[in-house]
């Protein structure tokens, strides 16, 4: 396979640059005939490199006034999405068929083929307002694009940074949200600022109002890269491996980089890396999550990023996908030490189809438990379709077990699915913050992975109960999964058990939601909102990578929670222009323009600071 190298993007230059005004303007006028009123606000910053970075707000003025003259004057609750727009240069080639158009008339002709801006869109989150589902605003940046946005933290809270990910540029931007449903940018940090990783990922926001990020691929630079620390490290460039950690201020400057890598290497066997370096290494972190209070921080390693990332032909290798978590002590916050590398365990299924769907392939995210007293964290496996989880993040070695396999919750999206796990395309998996259930989204398996005849299997979001499990405290020590027949059917005894499952996308294969995040926030009597650990609903987008072939449908639904882990999709929640249940991204006009398609990858309920208490 001959590897494509990083196509670094084309930025906004000349006459966009030079109308571009430092601080905030405000204009209207008549961006589409969708929107025939929008206010626009620009908000920019120097950055490192000495150039402007903005993001630009488009308000859709006659949506703020139903807003503002809600009757009771409710507070609002909003939905930010992170979105990225859809063009030839983002889409796997088998799929530039889809777009709008027809490429082989000329690219001139092929207006929303061509790279627009990427953006946050805000959407009202409020139950029961007129304007419920509405973009009210696209906040868009620049002047890098083809961004691909990514990840943002996984939960807001009162005051934090939203922290947002450019996986192609390698940018993290930090958005000042306390006035929603206007954004404005508080920094940005560059490639150049990072140069011991590339990919970002995921963010997890500490308690002082920093944030450790993911940069799952390699030091830009392929060769010895030697971090403040003193560690040195030899990596295979940009979008490779080892990935590193990146602790950031509150502006999006960077604080420290810390390498993934351990010194002696990772399981060559295991750890397959592509050009190959001399220490085979699995380092690559993508999920990221930490308990301040036991001074512990986790993350997991999914994939050497560029075999993914960058118009994949054929893997070439299964061991590009990693089956490693790594536990760090961040006793020092600025100075994160990496204390162990596990290796996860392989299943009862795991000889049945090629390595690459193993249990243990490509671990994507970790989730911690949140009460005094829980110390485990939970794992699961993209290609593996595993969840695992340990009962000790503090252990000098932690030891992990499986404890549920996403085909016992199959049946649960659809009575057609099978009761078979391996490449569940599972992604967003959290903990609930009365540590009662576990979250998890699940793309579902796409027709023809495990053979010609492979219908496939729908995907949809699931919950699991795990009160046993953590009741079972941090020295249980298994037994978990270990035969087909409770992979299919689930485990018994303290092991997790299914509560809810809801289909998302039910009519295709492979087409499920990717990411999520939960709502915390209750509207009290006094009017205000508060943080709660009542969880009532969550937010989910079918989108992941579109070069890797899981482009889903591009719609954000938001699914119920009852007290009892059932799930229902709200069907309240529509689109304004389609009526159907779900925003959906795949549309011609957007408050900023009429730039077509966008792909929605990851979300965050917020809540304005003068409305949150």
């Amino acid at each position: 396979m001959r590897l494509k190298s990083p196509r670094w993007r084309k930025l906004l230059t000349g006459g966009a640059a030079v109308v571009l005004a430092v601080g905030a303007v405000t204009c209207t006028g008549s961006a589409t005939s969708a929107y025939a009123d929008v206010q626009v606000l620009t908000d920019a910053k120097t950055a490192a490199d000495g150039k402007q970075y903005w993001v630009q707000n488009h308000l859709v003025s006659q949506d703020l006034t139903k807003i503002r003259a809600e009757s009771g004057g409710q507070r609002k609750e909003w939905l930010l999405v992170w979105a990225g727009d859809e063009n030839v240069a983002d889409t796997a080639v088998k799929d530039v068929k889809n777009l709008p158009g027809t490429v082989g008339g000329g690219l001139n002709k092929v207006k929303n083929a061509l790279p627009g801006p990427d953006f946050l869109a805000v959407i009202d989150a409020t139950k029961g307002s007129s304007t419920y589902g509405k973009v009210v605003n696209t906040a868009t940046v620049g002047p890098l694009v083809e961004n691909e946005p990514h990840h943002m933290q996984y939960v807001w809270h009162k005051g934090d940074t939203v922290y947002a990910g450019a996986l192609f540029a390698a940018a993290t931007y930090a958005f000042d949200v306390s006035a929603l449903p206007e954004l404005k940018l508080k920094g940005i940090s560059l490639p150049t600022q990072t140069l011991g990783g590339s990919v970002p990922d995921a963010y997890w926001t500490l308690k002082d109002g920093t944030s450790y990020g993911t940069y799952m691929g390699g030091p830009v630079v392929p060769g010895p890269y030697t971090y403040a620390n003193g560690q040195t490290v030899v990596g295979n460039g940009f979008a490779g491996s080892p990935g590193e950690v990146v602790h950031f201020g509150q502006n999006g400057e960077v604080l420290s980089q810390t390498s993934a890598a351990t010194p002696q290497g990772d399981n060559a066997k295991l750890c397959d890396n592509l050009p190959q370096l001399g220490q085979a290494t699995c380092a690559n972190p993508h999920g990221i999550q930490a308990r301040e209070d036991l001074n512990t921080l986790v993350t997991s390693d999914y994939a050497e990023p560029r075999n993914i990332i960058l118009d994949p032909v054929k893997q070439p290798s299964p061991y590009l996908r990693r089956p490693t978590v790594r536990t760090w002590d961040i006793s020092d916050r600025n100075n994160p030490k990496l204390k162990a590398v596990s290796y996860l365990p392989t299943g009862p299924r795991a000889n049945d189809y090629d390595p690459l769907y193993r249990e243990d392939s490509a671990v994507m995210e970790t989730t911690v438990t949140n009460l005094p007293g829980h110390k485990g964290a939970f794992a699961q496996s993209m290609q593996g379709g595993a969840v695992f989880y340990t009962p000790d993040i503090t252990a000098a070695q932690p030891h992990w077990y499986e404890v549920f396999d996403d085909g016992a919750a199959n049946k649960g999206f659809s009575p057609n699915n099978d009761s078979i796990g391996a490449s569940s395309n599972a992604g967003w998996i959290q903990s609930s913050p009365d540590d009662k259930f576990l979250y998890h989204a699940i793309v579902g398996r796409q027709k023809g992975t495990l053979g010609p005849d492979d219908p496939g299997t729908v995907g949809g979001v699931y919950t699991l109960n795990i009160q046993k499990l953590l009741a079972a405290g941090p020295n249980w020590a298994g037994p978990g999964i270990e035969t087909k027949e409770q992979a299919q059917n689930g485990g018994g005894g303290v092991l997790p058990t299914l509560a809810g499952a809801a289909a998302i996308n039910p009519g295709t294969p492979g087409a499920g939601p990717h990411w999520g995040t939960y709502d915390h926030f209750t509207l009290g009597s006094d009017g205000y909102y508060h943080d709660t650990d009542d969880v009532t609903r969550f937010a989910v987008s079918n989108y992941f990578v579109a070069r890797s072939g899981l482009d889903g449908d591009h719609k954000v639904n938001i699914v119920n929670l009852g007290p009892d882990g059932k799930l229902s999709v709200d069907q309240d929640f529509r689109d304004e222009f389609t009526g159907q249940v779900g925003i959906n991204f795949n549309r011609k006009s957007w408050p900023h323009g009429d730039f077509g398609n966008a792909k929605p990858h990851s979300e965050l309920f917020v809540v304005s600071d003068a409305d949150l208490q």
